[in-house]
């Protein structure tokens, strides 16, 4: 996080946002435990190391829902404080360059190491056993593919919307009224497949003012009533050099992905395709923008991709 960031006070944020990833999970719940056994052994055996991050250590960890030793205890409360590092500090910063999610290392490692010990066994055995091993390898490439995380080149034009999501356009309805906007409003749906990237970007430079997630249920991304029923992320954004245009974002949960991932908290700024979360699986996002003020660029049915893909311009 940067050092000028600008960050509004705790009690902006929705109490039952207490984690870039509310929903839980139980590899998430792994993940937690593990870094608790991590934080243990770095404090009994490595007191030098945990000294040296500490004092190179920015910004306030008041929030935080455990102690904060490196940069690897912000990965699911960076949103809860302002604690960081220098990108010169932090020896860990090559995860972020990973063609793999960052929020999706903790899955592939889960899965993929048993898969991977039973594709050995399998082949070391060989004969009909080594051909029984496609199975699990099969499987193995479908996890890795899917936390993929491609590098993206964003466009330059002032006026373009991008896609916050990867996937196909599955509807684009007007609002007659959309509160947010106080008027009417276009509403871009997104579905994304399994076979989708499933990383989340800004569609435009802007500044986080409010946010609102919703527990809810698990229905097919595909039936219309999973935008209303369906756990979901909204964010509620305004533009860096112009507030008087504001856009909205929702990452609705589906039959599988069941896991919204956002690191946003209100006052937080993010640049045009800027990766901001993801959705675990089979999902969809939704663009909601103020209709009198864009043209809509793009159509049913057409494939997408988050943070390249132009969906919308401003007029003028």
């Amino acid at each position: 996080m940067p050092e000028n960031q600008k960050i509004l006070p705790d009690e902006m944020i929705p109490a039952n946002i207490r984690s870039v990833q509310p929903g839980g999970g139980v590899c998430y719940s792994i993940e937690l435990a593990w870094g608790q056994w991590r934080r243990w052994y770095l404090k009994q055996f490595r007191p030098n190391y945990v000294r040296r991050m500490a004092e190179l250590r920015r910004g306030d960890v008041r929030g935080a829902p455990h102690e904060i030793l490196d940069p690897r205890d912000l990965k699911y409360c960076c949103n809860q404080c302002t604690a960081h590092w220098a990108a010169e500090d932090n020896p860990f910063l090559w995860r972020e360059y990973l063609p793999i999610a960052r929020w999706g290392l903790a899955e592939l490692q889960i899965m993929g190491w048993p898969l991977l010990a039973v594709i050995l066994t399998l082949v070391r055995w060989g004969g009909a056993w080594a051909v029984l091993a496609s199975g699990p390898a099969v499987l193995l490439g479908l996890i890795v593919y899917f936390f993929r995380d491609p590098h993206r080149w964003i466009p330059d034009d002032p006026t373009a919307i991008v896609s916050p999501a990867d996937g196909t356009i599955a509807e684009i309805s007007e609002l007659d009224h959309y509160e947010f906007f106080d008027g009417p409003a276009v509403r871009i749906g997104i579905f994304l497949s399994i076979f989708n990237v499933h990383v989340n970007r800004a569609p435009r430079a802007a500044r986080v003012v409010s946010m609102h997630y919703k527990p809810g249920e698990f229905l097919d991304a595909r039936n219309p009533e999973s935008a209303l029923r369906n756990e979901y992320m909204w964010i509620g954004l305004e533009e860096c050099d112009d507030p008087c245009r504001k856009l909205a974002v929702r990452a609705i949960s589906g039959l599988i992905a069941r896991r919204i991932v956002c690191i946003l908290r209100p006052g937080q700024e993010v640049q045009r395709g800027e990766k901001f979360g993801m959705i675990k699986l089979g999902s969809r996002t939704e663009l909601i923008l103020p209709r009198d003020a864009v043209d809509v660029t793009t159509l049913v049915g057409a494939q997408v991709e988050a943070g390249t893909s132009v969906l919308a311009r401003y007029r003028g």
